[in-house]
């Protein structure tokens, strides 16, 4: 390693020593389908509870089962941990009367914090004429939730281009969400230049980088490809040849999630939204790097 390079390395290490736990997490879980899914997602949410996230979402699809899937773990994870539990709301598939009704019951329920999207739509559906800004505007005219909507350094699939990506996020902001959570990416550098057009934008909200600790790279690829979130070359060298050898694969991914947060710290972030992918291991690793640690 060149005397540069060292010199940024032990700065980055520097930085994160100085944060002195000024860092919030929130996490990412999804329902699962089957028993033994369900007893992985619990092991996780037992393993993360312990480091006071900010809230954890649960994702929740345009299948009925799985919706009701959601409302399951949310409604548990509300009776039996401390944590602050944010469903996912989606516009597809439901009507406004709907979602207000849903929206009454998460308030009634305690139920404070929800991530608000447009949701997938289905193949063959027609083109959408509600967005994500609507559905700000139709959970604010219930009650006052505390809402992160979504944001996509590297442009939304279904966007035309870079700039009407950015007038549809400042949207959502100005219908009242209170932050933006990104896609994942590993490029920090889109994540930092997307930051800087939101500014340029007016879009004053918090814009969360989402981080996916990598497990599975095969996986990770087809997520990308359905995003539009581009693995960089250097990602694919990091993870050839390591097909059939998982172990040494979660200590490269963890690696690659370090860097990226140390390098994020250093340019100010100080909130980490993190897609467990229903596994708490690198993202509980994650956290330690960054001062985030039972107790604190």
């Amino acid at each position: 390693m060149g005397f540069h390079h060292a010199q940024h390395a032990t700065s980055l290490n520097q930085s994160l020593s100085e944060l002195n736990g000024d860092i919030n997490v929130s996490f990412e879980f999804f329902p699962p389908s089957t028993p033994e899914m369900e007893k992985l997602l619990w092991n996780s949410i037992r393993r993360l509870e312990p480091l006071n996230p900010k809230f954890v979402s649960v994702t929740y699809g345009a299948n009925s089962g799985v919706r009701d899937r959601t409302h399951g773990v949310i409604e548990r994870i509300q009776k039996e941990t401390d944590l602050v539990a944010a469903p996912h709301l989606t516009l597809v598939d439901a009507s406004d009367e709907e979602l207000k009704e849903l929206a009454k019951h998460y308030w009634n329920s305690g139920i404070r914090d929800i991530v608000a999207l447009r949701g997938d739509l289905p193949d063959g559906s027609p083109k959408p004429t509600r967005f994500a800004n609507d559905l700000v505007r139709l959970l604010r005219s219930v009650a006052d939730f505390d809402i992160s909507v979504a944001a996509y350094p590297e442009v939304h699939p279904d966007a035309s281009n870079a700039q009407a990506d950015l007038i549809h996020l400042k949207k959502k902001i100005d219908a009242g969400a209170n932050r933006a959570i990104t896609q994942f990416f590993f490029d920090v550098e889109s994540y930092l230049r997307f930051r800087d057009r939101c500014a340029a934008a007016g879009i004053d909200a918090e814009i969360v980088p989402g981080i996916l600790p990598v497990t599975n790279f095969n996986q990770t690829k087809r997520f990308a490809a359905m995003t539009n979130v581009s693995i960089p070359g250097w990602l694919h060298r990091q993870f050839e040849g390591l097909e059939e050898d998982p172990t040494t694969r979660q200590m490269v991914g963890a690696n690659v999630a370090i860097d990226m947060v140390k390098v994020l710290s250093r340019e100010g972030v100080k909130d980490f939204h993190f897609y467990t992918l229903n596994r708490a291991e690198l993202t509980y690793a994650i956290c330690h790097t960054l001062g985030v640690r039972p107790g604190r």
